[in-house]
């Protein structure tokens, strides 16, 4: 019966606004991210995608007007190191579990997915944690708050990527927490290179089998299935874009010589704290640094970092964009790509690029979404003033041309505040909600383990 009255009941409120009807967009400051800012703009929306960019429009149909005079325009907000959407984010039982995807826990009732679009964030990347030195694949997703199907959420369109991690975190989980190799930071870089080197046997062991069915009376066999070596395989073959948990200068270059020595060319680093130290080589070898705007110092490996990171980076050419790691600073990202200015001087277009066009790249889905064109899909927010401002408000969250947040039409139950008379459930002192090691408690130190199990 519960179920019955979610699924009839609840769910078709969700979305703002589920309906394929065309929008007409009139009077905007359109930043087009790619083409300049323009004013006093219209942009038409139809059938998912954007259709018309210009000034007094005039459009077949009967399209939904809004007037946005005075308002901002841009594309929606792209997070490439998210965790939200997701039920569990961490298979911590072996140093590398290429074989899992995140595309099988979605929770599409998560309400973080309609907080994200309250803050106008429109595609996330949904990754495993980083238990593990080559983790499980990712997903990338579309915003479609309101649906029970999880592969609504998915970007089909979006290509595949992978979690690997190096630093504190495998080594803790598994060396010492388990006594496994890796519990060095060498032997991080040894579990993936020796990952490599058994999916390249696997790959060789299939080649033998694929030649031999064109012999007469072959006696071999095909090698068992593996889906780690599979996975690993199509790494190499770049069929997968690894993005990387990192943090020290050093590693960021290890895993980039290790990557040219097997041919690997698209990798992104994460978080790249320490990335200012060898910017010219993520420039050259990589596909960019996601990171944080000015978090650091959470963990030893973290001590050391700069609140210019992003513009140094970014001064080097590197392809740069702002993540949130948290199901809380995902609504604020417009505000992080703001510190790019004040730490930095970057422009309004470089600083909003680190959150729309710049990370679109990285998640090799640039040719249809990050910018305001002609053509790309319908992904949009609309701000009470400029998107920079300290002082802004995002008013509608458009994904794929079906507008899913508006905040004059949005409902108190979905905001779901905490009521300071109610009890609450016991709070764990030490938490890893949203976080790269959630799943992973159990495998820390005696010290961690103590405080973990430590209410209040």
């Amino acid at each position: 019966m519960l179920a019955a009255f979610w699924s009839t009941s609840v769910l078709p409120l969700l979305a703002q606004d589920q309906s394929k009807d065309s929008y007409l967009i009139k009077n905007a400051t359109v930043i087009t991210i790619t083409q300049g800012t323009l004013e006093n703009t219209d942009v038409w929306i139809q059938d998912g995608k954007i259709k018309q960019i210009g000034k007094g429009i005039r459009p077949t149909g009967n399209p939904t007007e809004i007037d946005a005079s005075g308002q901002f325009l841009m594309p929606g907000i792209i997070d490439a190191h998210s965790h939200i959407g997701l039920e569990s984010i961490n298979e911590a039982t072996s140093p590398i579990t290429s074989e899992v995807k995140m595309r099988d826990v979605i929770n599409p009732f998560d309400v973080g997915i309609y907080r994200a679009l309250a803050g106008g964030v429109t595609i996330s990347h949904a990754m495993h944690g980083s238990a593990n030195a080559i983790g499980g694949e990712n997903i990338t997703l579309k915003h479609r708050y309101g649906t029970k199907d999880p592969e609504r959420l998915v970007m089909a369109d979006a290509p595949r990527t992978i979690k690997f991690a190096l630093g504190e975190n495998p080594t803790r989980v598994h060396g010492r927490g388990k006594g496994l190799q890796p519990k060095s930071r060498m032997g991080v870089e040894a579990v993936i290179r020796n990952g490599f080197e058994e999916a390249l046997q696997y790959k060789a062991a299939l080649e033998r089998y694929y030649r031999s069915l064109s012999q007469k009376n072959t006696t071999e066999i095909p090698p068992k299935f593996d889906a780690r070596l599979q996975t690993i395989s199509d790494i190499l073959d770049g069929k997968i874009i690894i993005h990387c948990h990192s943090y020290r200068a050093d590693e960021i270059y290890m895993l980039i010589e290790l990557c040219r020595e097997y041919g690997i060319e698209k990798i992104v680093f994460s978080h790249v704290n320490e990335g200012f130290k060898v910017a010219p080589e993520l420039a050259e070898y990589t596909m960019g640094a996601s990171i944080f705007s000015d978090w650091w110092a959470y963990k030893f490996e973290v001590y050391y970092s700069t609140a210019y990171n992003a513009a140094v980076l970014a001064r080097n050419g590197v392809i740069t964009s702002i993540n949130s790691d948290s199901g809380e600073v995902i609504r604020h990202l417009y505000h992080e790509a703001a510190k790019t200015q004040r730490y930095g001087g970057l422009s309004d277009e470089e600083a909003l690029a680190m959150i729309t066009i710049n990370p679109a790249k990285q998640l090799g889905i640039d040719r249809l979404v990050g910018s305001i064109e002609v053509g790309k899909q319908a992904d949009l927010v609309l701000f009470d003033k400029h998107p920079l401002s300290v002082y802004t408000i995002p008013q509608m969250t458009f994904v794929d041309g079906v507008k899913y947040f508006d905040r004059s039409n949005d409902r108190e139950d979905q905001r779901l505040k905490v009521n300071p008379s109610e009890l609450v459930e016991p709070i764990f002192l030490y938490s890893q909600d949203h976080s790269c090691m959630q799943d992973v408690s159990f495998y820390f130190s005696n010290f961690g383990r103590n405080l973990f199990e430590h209410r209040h």
